[in-house]
């Protein structure tokens, strides 16, 4: 009997720490569920807080379903709020006034009156320059001594330009005027404009005579600033600023002689930083198929 008891005990002791057990092993259970669900759904709060801000930098692609190929989109402006937005107008104002130039000039291009064929062109430099015009009409003797100021600047830039690659050793300078030049000739004679009405020549002038030139577009202007750029590069600021107050007087002469277009004068700047952009590039694929052709001849 006492056996019998004793192995009941047992029996009864080892059913209550198996009981114990399961509840704890189902308790940690739970609690284990509980953090894995809280973990889930802070995943997922993360998640949907975090979609505005990976979606603004994230771009979409999709298969073209016809065509092959995917076409891809970035769509971060959808969710823009207004701070946003007021953040776009602030720190990136010059292309907001760009827009509002494009919707500006639409609307001016749409609505304008075009020039007809029988009418000499519209050109709004001439107008802004009519008194000196006048001035260099009813003054000869003024007008040929600016013509000959201007033909000293103008080989002014040409000595510079040849001088930094014959002397320093550097030809960045003279492959952009001779890219630009060449680009110059090709576009002036395919669009050849007619010479404006009250042109005021000199004999004093580059080119020297008043020979026939290309109007589109200047290589006086474009000239000046390569040789700016240049010396700029090279920090050489007096001389820099000299030749860009210069070129901005040889504009102001040319339009008052009717000498350029306003659109010949504005392309010319632009050509004279293209040029030299195209020049620089040209050099550094030639150090580097220099440097290419070195590491092969090693190996």
């Amino acid at each position: 009997m006492a056996a019998t008891a004793t192995a009941t005990a047992t029996t009864t002791s080892a059913t209550q720490l198996s009981s114990r057990s399961k509840r704890s092993s189902t308790l940690n259970n739970s609690n284990n569920n509980d953090n894995n669900n809280n973990k889930k759904d802070k995943s997922l709060s993360n998640g949907v807080n975090g979609d505005r801000q990976a979606m603004a930098g994230k771009k979409w692609c999709n298969d073209v379903d016809n065509g092959g190929g995917s076409f891809c989109w970035n769509a971060s402006f959808i969710y823009w709020t207004l701070e946003d937005v007021q953040h776009v107008a602030r720190y990136h104002w010059m292309p907001c006034v760009f827009a509002v130039g494009l919707l500006f000039f639409m609307a001016v291009e749409y609505t304008l009156r075009m020039v007809p064929a029988s009418s000499p062109p519209f050109d709004l430099g001439f107008v802004a320059t009519l008194s000196l015009h006048r001035v260099l009409a009813s003054w000869p003797e003024l007008n040929t001594l600016l013509a000959a100021l201007n033909t000293v600047f103008v080989g002014m830039q040409t000595t510079y330009i040849v001088w930094v690659w014959l002397i320093e050793g550097r030809p960045r300078a003279t492959i952009s005027a001779l890219f630009m030049f060449t680009c110059r000739g090709i576009l002036g004679y395919s669009t050849q404009l007619p010479l404006p009405q009250g042109f005021l020549g000199s004999g004093a002038d580059f080119p020297v005579g008043n020979v026939s030139f290309f109007l589109f577009f200047s290589g006086h202007v474009a000239g000046s600033v390569i040789a700016s750029l240049d010396m700029r590069r090279m920090q050489r600021w007096e001389m820099a600023w000299l030749f860009d107050v210069l070129n901005v007087l040889q504009a102001i002469r040319l339009l008052g002689t009717r000498g350029h277009y306003t659109i010949d004068l504005a392309v010319g700047f632009g050509a004279g930083y293209l040029f030299d952009s195209l020049a620089g590039k040209y050099e550094k694929s030639k150090r580097r198929e220099a440097l290419s052709h070195k590491e092969a001849l090693i190996t």
